[in-house]
Protein backbone atom coordinates (compact mmCIF):
# COMPACT_ATOMS: atom_id res chain seq x y z
CA UNK A 1 0.00 0.00 0.00
CA UNK A 2 2.92 2.35 0.67
CA UNK A 3 4.21 1.89 -2.87
CA UNK A 4 0.73 2.49 -4.24
CA UNK A 5 0.42 5.72 -2.22
CA UNK A 6 3.77 7.00 -3.46
CA UNK A 7 2.82 6.25 -7.07
CA UNK A 8 -0.45 8.14 -6.68
CA UNK A 9 1.32 11.12 -5.10
CA UNK A 10 3.81 11.22 -7.97
CA UNK A 11 0.87 11.09 -10.39
CA UNK A 12 -0.34 14.36 -8.83
CA UNK A 13 2.44 16.33 -10.50
CA UNK A 14 1.51 15.85 -14.20
CA UNK A 15 -2.21 16.17 -13.40
CA UNK A 16 -1.67 19.44 -11.51
CA UNK A 17 0.51 20.71 -14.36
CA UNK A 18 -2.12 19.83 -16.97
CA UNK A 19 -4.90 21.45 -14.93
CA UNK A 20 -2.81 24.59 -14.46
CA UNK A 21 -1.99 24.76 -18.17
CA UNK A 22 -5.62 24.40 -19.27
CA UNK A 23 -6.88 26.85 -16.63
CA UNK A 24 -4.25 29.46 -17.42
CA UNK A 25 -5.01 29.66 -21.11
CA UNK A 26 -8.78 29.29 -20.62
CA UNK A 27 -8.94 32.20 -18.16
CA UNK A 28 -6.96 34.39 -20.54
CA UNK A 29 -9.55 33.74 -23.24
CA UNK A 30 -12.15 35.66 -21.20
CA UNK A 31 -12.74 39.03 -22.86
CA UNK A 32 -11.48 42.06 -20.96
CA UNK A 33 -8.29 43.59 -19.68
CA UNK A 34 -7.42 43.35 -15.94
CA UNK A 35 -5.57 46.68 -16.14
CA UNK A 36 -8.63 48.35 -17.66
CA UNK A 37 -10.87 46.79 -14.99
CA UNK A 38 -8.65 48.12 -12.20
CA UNK A 39 -8.23 51.63 -13.62
CA UNK A 40 -11.75 52.09 -14.98
CA UNK A 41 -13.02 53.05 -18.39
CA UNK A 42 -11.84 56.65 -18.07
CA UNK A 43 -8.15 55.72 -17.78
CA UNK A 44 -5.90 56.81 -20.61
CA UNK A 45 -4.25 54.21 -22.90
CA UNK A 46 -0.84 55.28 -21.59
CA UNK A 47 -1.87 54.58 -17.99
CA UNK A 48 -3.34 51.21 -18.93
CA UNK A 49 -0.19 50.27 -20.86
CA UNK A 50 2.02 51.25 -17.91
CA UNK A 51 -0.04 49.10 -15.52
CA UNK A 52 0.02 46.16 -17.94
CA UNK A 53 3.80 46.37 -18.07
CA UNK A 54 3.98 46.60 -14.27
CA UNK A 55 1.78 43.48 -13.89
CA UNK A 56 3.64 41.58 -16.60
CA UNK A 57 0.54 41.30 -18.78
CA UNK A 58 2.28 42.63 -21.87
CA UNK A 59 4.38 39.47 -22.21
CA UNK A 60 3.38 36.51 -24.37
CA UNK A 61 1.07 33.98 -22.69
CA UNK A 62 3.61 31.10 -22.79
CA UNK A 63 6.14 33.39 -21.08
CA UNK A 64 3.60 34.38 -18.44
CA UNK A 65 2.73 30.73 -17.83
CA UNK A 66 6.38 29.71 -17.57
CA UNK A 67 7.04 32.46 -15.02
CA UNK A 68 3.97 31.48 -13.01
CA UNK A 69 4.90 27.79 -13.09
CA UNK A 70 8.47 28.47 -11.97
CA UNK A 71 7.20 30.55 -9.04
CA UNK A 72 4.52 27.96 -8.15
CA UNK A 73 7.14 25.20 -7.97
CA UNK A 74 8.89 27.31 -5.34
CA UNK A 75 5.67 27.85 -3.38
CA UNK A 76 4.80 31.25 -4.80
CA UNK A 77 1.44 31.51 -6.61
CA UNK A 78 2.01 35.13 -7.53
CA UNK A 79 0.47 38.44 -6.53
CA UNK A 80 -3.23 39.23 -6.72
CA UNK A 81 -3.97 41.94 -9.29
CA UNK A 82 -7.15 43.02 -7.52
CA UNK A 83 -6.08 42.91 -3.85
CA UNK A 84 -2.32 43.43 -4.21
CA UNK A 85 -1.61 40.55 -1.83
CA UNK A 86 0.21 37.24 -2.28
CA UNK A 87 -2.24 34.67 -3.62
CA UNK A 88 -1.28 32.07 -1.01
CA UNK A 89 -1.91 34.56 1.78
CA UNK A 90 -5.23 35.60 0.25
CA UNK A 91 -6.46 32.02 -0.15
CA UNK A 92 -5.19 31.14 3.31
CA UNK A 93 -7.35 33.88 4.84
CA UNK A 94 -10.50 32.58 3.12
CA UNK A 95 -9.85 28.83 3.27
CA UNK A 96 -10.88 28.27 6.94
CA UNK A 97 -14.27 29.85 6.23
CA UNK A 98 -14.88 27.56 3.24
CA UNK A 99 -13.51 24.55 5.13
CA UNK A 100 -15.95 25.20 7.98
CA UNK A 101 -18.88 25.36 5.56
CA UNK A 102 -17.77 22.30 3.59
CA UNK A 103 -16.99 20.17 6.66
CA UNK A 104 -20.34 20.91 8.33
CA UNK A 105 -22.19 20.21 5.07
CA UNK A 106 -20.42 16.88 4.61
CA UNK A 107 -21.05 15.76 8.20
CA UNK A 108 -24.74 16.73 7.98
CA UNK A 109 -25.03 14.86 4.69
CA UNK A 110 -23.60 11.65 6.15
CA UNK A 111 -25.60 11.88 9.39
CA UNK A 112 -28.87 12.11 7.45
CA UNK A 113 -28.10 9.96 4.40
CA UNK A 114 -26.81 6.88 6.21
CA UNK A 115 -29.81 6.22 8.54
CA UNK A 116 -32.35 7.03 5.82
CA UNK A 117 -30.54 4.94 3.20
CA UNK A 118 -30.30 1.91 5.51
CA UNK A 119 -33.91 2.29 6.65
CA UNK A 120 -35.17 2.58 3.06
CA UNK A 121 -33.21 -0.54 2.05
CA UNK A 122 -34.55 -2.61 4.94
CA UNK A 123 -38.13 -1.39 4.30
CA UNK A 124 -38.07 -1.72 0.54
CA UNK A 125 -41.29 -0.81 -1.35
CA UNK A 126 -42.84 0.72 1.76
CA UNK A 127 -44.24 4.25 1.92
CA UNK A 128 -41.06 5.37 3.71
CA UNK A 129 -38.99 3.98 0.85
CA UNK A 130 -41.21 5.89 -1.59
CA UNK A 131 -40.72 9.16 0.31
CA UNK A 132 -36.95 8.63 0.43
CA UNK A 133 -36.83 7.97 -3.32
CA UNK A 134 -38.88 11.07 -4.12
CA UNK A 135 -36.60 13.19 -1.93
CA UNK A 136 -33.51 11.67 -3.58
CA UNK A 137 -34.92 12.39 -7.03
CA UNK A 138 -35.72 16.02 -6.18
CA UNK A 139 -32.37 16.52 -4.43
CA UNK A 140 -30.39 15.34 -7.45
CA UNK A 141 -32.58 17.16 -10.00
CA UNK A 142 -32.75 20.63 -8.42
CA UNK A 143 -29.52 22.70 -8.74
CA UNK A 144 -27.95 24.04 -5.56
CA UNK A 145 -28.44 27.68 -6.56
CA UNK A 146 -32.21 27.07 -6.92
CA UNK A 147 -32.31 25.40 -3.49
CA UNK A 148 -30.34 28.30 -2.02
CA UNK A 149 -32.63 30.94 -3.49
CA UNK A 150 -35.74 29.05 -2.32
CA UNK A 151 -34.40 28.71 1.22
CA UNK A 152 -33.35 32.34 1.19
CA UNK A 153 -36.78 33.51 0.08
CA UNK A 154 -38.82 31.25 2.39
CA UNK A 155 -36.78 31.12 5.60
CA UNK A 156 -34.90 34.44 5.48
CA UNK A 157 -37.03 36.93 3.55
CA UNK A 158 -40.59 35.70 4.17
CA UNK A 159 -40.43 34.04 7.61
CA UNK A 160 -37.26 35.80 8.83
CA UNK A 161 -36.06 32.79 10.79
CA UNK A 162 -32.49 33.28 9.57
CA UNK A 163 -30.41 36.20 8.31
CA UNK A 164 -30.29 36.57 4.51
CA UNK A 165 -26.49 36.48 4.53
CA UNK A 166 -23.31 37.33 6.33
CA UNK A 167 -20.72 35.57 8.44
CA UNK A 168 -19.61 35.78 12.06
CA UNK A 169 -16.43 33.90 13.11
CA UNK A 170 -17.01 31.11 15.62
CA UNK A 171 -14.45 32.49 18.08
CA UNK A 172 -16.30 35.82 18.22
CA UNK A 173 -19.90 34.59 18.48
CA UNK A 174 -20.44 30.80 18.48
CA UNK A 175 -24.24 30.99 18.44
CA UNK A 176 -24.24 33.67 15.75
CA UNK A 177 -21.84 31.59 13.67
CA UNK A 178 -24.10 28.52 13.87
CA UNK A 179 -27.19 30.61 13.14
CA UNK A 180 -25.62 32.18 10.05
CA UNK A 181 -24.37 28.81 8.84
CA UNK A 182 -27.68 26.91 8.80
CA UNK A 183 -28.97 28.06 5.41
CA UNK A 184 -25.63 27.74 3.54
CA UNK A 185 -25.03 24.28 5.03
CA UNK A 186 -28.52 23.12 4.09
CA UNK A 187 -28.08 24.43 0.56
CA UNK A 188 -24.71 22.74 0.10
CA UNK A 189 -25.68 19.44 1.74
CA UNK A 190 -29.15 18.66 0.33
CA UNK A 191 -27.80 17.46 -3.01
CA UNK A 192 -25.17 15.32 -1.27
CA UNK A 193 -27.78 13.86 1.07
CA UNK A 194 -29.91 12.78 -1.89
CA UNK A 195 -27.01 11.19 -3.80
CA UNK A 196 -25.49 9.41 -0.77
CA UNK A 197 -28.85 8.16 0.42
CA UNK A 198 -29.81 6.78 -2.98
CA UNK A 199 -26.43 5.08 -3.48
CA UNK A 200 -26.41 3.55 0.00
CA UNK A 201 -29.96 2.25 -0.43
CA UNK A 202 -29.06 0.56 -3.72
CA UNK A 203 -25.84 -0.91 -2.28
CA UNK A 204 -27.57 -2.20 0.85
CA UNK A 205 -30.32 -3.88 -1.19
CA UNK A 206 -27.70 -5.62 -3.32
CA UNK A 207 -25.58 -6.71 -0.34
CA UNK A 208 -28.58 -7.94 1.70
CA UNK A 209 -29.40 -10.38 -1.11
CA UNK A 210 -25.98 -12.04 -0.96
CA UNK A 211 -25.52 -15.63 0.27
CA UNK A 212 -23.28 -14.72 3.22
CA UNK A 213 -26.02 -12.46 4.62
CA UNK A 214 -28.56 -15.31 4.42
CA UNK A 215 -26.02 -17.60 6.06
CA UNK A 216 -25.47 -15.16 8.91
CA UNK A 217 -29.20 -14.89 9.49
CA UNK A 218 -29.59 -18.68 9.34
CA UNK A 219 -26.94 -19.04 12.06
CA UNK A 220 -29.03 -16.83 14.32
CA UNK A 221 -26.91 -13.68 14.18
CA UNK A 222 -28.98 -10.76 15.47
CA UNK A 223 -30.33 -8.46 12.75
CA UNK A 224 -28.49 -5.37 14.00
CA UNK A 225 -25.16 -7.20 13.75
CA UNK A 226 -26.03 -8.46 10.27
CA UNK A 227 -26.87 -4.96 9.07
CA UNK A 228 -24.07 -2.93 10.60
CA UNK A 229 -21.20 -5.43 10.77
CA UNK A 230 -21.68 -7.65 7.73
CA UNK A 231 -23.78 -5.67 5.26
CA UNK A 232 -22.85 -2.03 5.85
CA UNK A 233 -19.08 -2.60 5.64
CA UNK A 234 -19.43 -3.78 2.05
CA UNK A 235 -22.33 -1.55 1.04
CA UNK A 236 -20.48 1.59 2.10
CA UNK A 237 -17.63 1.15 -0.41
CA UNK A 238 -19.49 2.63 -3.43
CA UNK A 239 -20.71 5.48 -1.22
CA UNK A 240 -17.14 6.29 -0.22
CA UNK A 241 -16.26 6.87 -3.86
CA UNK A 242 -19.05 9.43 -4.16
CA UNK A 243 -18.09 11.05 -0.85
CA UNK A 244 -14.52 11.43 -2.13
CA UNK A 245 -15.82 13.26 -5.19
CA UNK A 246 -18.01 15.44 -2.96
CA UNK A 247 -15.05 16.37 -0.76
CA UNK A 248 -13.12 17.47 -3.81
CA UNK A 249 -16.16 19.33 -5.14
CA UNK A 250 -16.64 21.40 -1.99
CA UNK A 251 -14.74 24.34 -3.49
CA UNK A 252 -16.80 24.20 -6.68
CA UNK A 253 -20.04 23.98 -4.71
CA UNK A 254 -19.21 26.94 -2.54
CA UNK A 255 -18.84 29.22 -5.57
CA UNK A 256 -22.62 29.54 -5.79
CA UNK A 257 -23.51 29.09 -2.12
CA UNK A 258 -21.04 31.68 -0.85
CA UNK A 259 -22.17 34.17 -3.46
CA UNK A 260 -25.85 33.76 -2.50
CA UNK A 261 -25.32 34.01 1.25
CA UNK A 262 -22.40 36.49 1.23
CA UNK A 263 -20.09 33.92 2.81
CA UNK A 264 -16.54 35.34 2.68
CA UNK A 265 -14.77 32.16 1.62
CA UNK A 266 -12.73 30.87 -1.29
CA UNK A 267 -15.82 30.49 -3.49
CA UNK A 268 -16.76 34.17 -3.23
CA UNK A 269 -13.11 35.09 -3.77
CA UNK A 270 -13.08 33.02 -6.97
CA UNK A 271 -16.21 34.70 -8.32
CA UNK A 272 -14.92 38.21 -7.63
CA UNK A 273 -11.53 37.30 -9.11
CA UNK A 274 -13.10 35.97 -12.31
CA UNK A 275 -15.11 39.17 -12.72
CA UNK A 276 -12.00 41.29 -12.07
CA UNK A 277 -9.85 39.17 -14.42
CA UNK A 278 -7.53 38.44 -11.50
CA UNK A 279 -5.65 35.62 -13.23
CA UNK A 280 -3.22 34.63 -10.43
CA UNK A 281 -6.01 34.16 -7.87
CA UNK A 282 -8.19 32.14 -10.26
CA UNK A 283 -5.21 29.99 -11.17
CA UNK A 284 -4.36 29.39 -7.52
CA UNK A 285 -7.93 28.45 -6.57
CA UNK A 286 -8.29 26.03 -9.48
CA UNK A 287 -4.97 24.41 -8.59
CA UNK A 288 -6.14 24.08 -4.97
CA UNK A 289 -9.42 22.53 -6.15
CA UNK A 290 -7.58 20.00 -8.35
CA UNK A 291 -5.29 18.99 -5.49
CA UNK A 292 -8.33 18.61 -3.21
CA UNK A 293 -9.95 16.24 -5.71
CA UNK A 294 -6.82 14.11 -5.99
CA UNK A 295 -6.14 13.92 -2.25
CA UNK A 296 -9.77 13.06 -1.51
CA UNK A 297 -9.73 10.22 -4.03
CA UNK A 298 -6.42 8.93 -2.67
CA UNK A 299 -7.86 8.83 0.86
CA UNK A 300 -10.95 7.01 -0.42
CA UNK A 301 -8.81 4.40 -2.22
CA UNK A 302 -6.76 3.80 0.92
CA UNK A 303 -9.89 3.51 3.06
CA UNK A 304 -11.07 0.57 0.92
CA UNK A 305 -8.28 -1.56 2.30
CA UNK A 306 -9.20 -0.61 5.87
CA UNK A 307 -12.89 -1.43 5.48
CA UNK A 308 -12.34 -4.59 3.46
CA UNK A 309 -8.96 -6.33 4.08
CA UNK A 310 -9.56 -8.54 1.02
CA UNK A 311 -8.89 -5.52 -1.19
CA UNK A 312 -5.21 -5.27 -2.08
CA UNK A 313 -3.43 -2.61 -4.06
CA UNK A 314 -1.09 -3.75 -6.81
CA UNK A 315 1.36 -1.59 -8.73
Amino acid sequence: MTRYSVQRLLFFLPVALLVSFITFFTVHLIPGDPARVLLGEEATPQTVAALRQQLGLNQALPVQFAIWLWLAIHGNLGQSIQFQQPVIELIGQRLPVTAELGFCSLILSLLIAFPLGIFAATHRNSWIDLVVNIFALLGTAIPSFVIGLLLLFLLAVSLRFFPPGGYVPFNQDPLGNIHDMILPVLTLSLGSIAVNMRQLRASMIEVLSQDYIRTARAKGVIERRVLYLHALRNAVLPVLTIVGIQIGAILAGTFVVESIFLWPGVGQLAVSSILAKDYPVVQGIVLLSAISYMLANLLVDLSYGLLNPQIRFHS
